[in-house]
């Protein structure tokens, strides 16, 4: 199958997935502290160690295939975080510790600053 259309479909049930759980969670939770994108975070990081270390294991030859449906696509729709937790144990497992909080810290960091930046250029011109 194309591996685009493989990331679409898995991003897609992804996504639809995290809509759900938010809208679940927001039901049972309501308040200011985001639960919902708490829950997602840690449900997909530990979906994606799940995943990897399955797939590390077994090595089927439909690999590749399942990486871009699961990985890039269903958890990645669901949560890109899992993605980051996953580039930052893998920099610490091949002993890059500078590396993988260098990754980190500017994960955080420029991305809250970036966000922060677009908001910012929006509201230019605006009373």
């Amino acid at each position: 199958m194309n591996p685009f259309l493989l990331v679409a479909l898995g991003g897609a049930v992804g996504s639809s997935l995290r809509y759900g759980a938010s809208v679940l969670i927001g039901r049972a939770w309501a308040g200011s502290f985001p639960f919902a994108t708490l829950f997602v975070n840690i449900v997909g990081s530990l979906a994606m160690g799940l995943f990897i270390g399955t797939m590390a294991r077994s090595l089927p030859a439909w690999q590749e295939q399942a990486r871009l449906f699961i990985a890039v696509g269903l958890l990645g729709g669901f949560t890109t975080f899992s993605s980051f937790s996953l580039d930052t144990v893998t920099l610490i497992e091949r002993g890059n510790f500078g590396e993988a909080t260098l990754y980190a810290a500017l994960s955080v960091a420029v991305c809250l600053v970036g966000l922060y930046l677009g908001l910012m250029i929006t509201r230019i011109g605006t009373p």
